[in-house]
């Protein structure tokens, strides 16, 4: 968030079109739990990250007064407000597409949401939880695909992330062809890993360090309540 409400340079723009790829889905599942037909809440959310990369509202963010997805919400809300005041939404940016969406996996996980379950903030809250951890499992992947290990990760990533597997580290270690000891030493490293991606993660939208723990408590409470 730091580098985002920068001045207008390269880098700061870069950080800024990396958090709307964060922030859109959880605004967009907000929009249709508040009762948006599919294209309303389409086009409400390409036109508000469109004003929001073309007017570097995010400036504006005090990081003394609450997490940066907060301000974004109350953003949103305004900004959806003020367009059904005008009984309009803009067209996914009036033909401009500074940022290119698609909606049709997000609309996907929306409508795998249980019906009615949660307020349109506590959805919001979740949808964003499981986007940080969507990309923290994609920035693991890719390095092990770096490293050539892209078909073990993806035996051994469910139990990377807390679930479990049938049969436990001993079927994994005789579906890989390797001990049990390594396959356990192989997990615990790619955790700490795991951990270590999701704290950077979550530091790119908090002011300080100090904050990280706490976010990290949050995420994992809305995913559990």
């Amino acid at each position: 968030m730091i580098a985002a409400g920068r001045d207008a340079t390269p880098t700061s723009r870069a950080a800024l079109a990396e958090l709307c790829e964060l922030y859109w889905p959880p605004l967009y599942a907000y929009a249709r739990r508040r009762g948006h037909a599919v294209e309303e809440a389409q086009d409400l959310t390409q036109a508000f990250f469109t004003r929001l990369l073309e007017k570097r509202a995010v400036q504006v963010a005090d990081p003394q007064r609450g997490r940066f997805r907060s301000f974004l919400l109350t953003s949103f809300k305004h900004f959806a407000a003020n367009e059904h005041d005008r009984g309009r939404a803009q067209k996914r940016g009036g033909g401009e597409r500074p940022l290119s969406l698609d909606f049709e996996p997000v609309e996907a996980r929306y409508a795998a949401e249980p019906a009615d379950t949660l307020t349109p903030e506590a959805l919001f809250e979740r949808q964003w939880a499981l986007g940080v951890l969507d990309r923290v499992l994609a920035t693991l992947r890719g390095e092990c695909v770096d490293a050539g290990k892209e078909a073990i990760f993806d035996r051994v990533k469910d139990i990377v992330i807390g679930e479990k597997h049938p049969g436990g580290y001993a079927a994994l270690a005789h579906a890989l062809g390797t001990s049990e000891g390594a396959i356990k030493v192989m997990i615990h490293r790619l955790r700490r890993r795991y951990q270590q991606l999701l704290r950077a993660e979550i530091a790119a939208t908090v002011s300080n360090e100090a904050e990280i723990d706490d976010e990290v408590r949050h995420l994992i409470a809305v995913l559990t309540d």
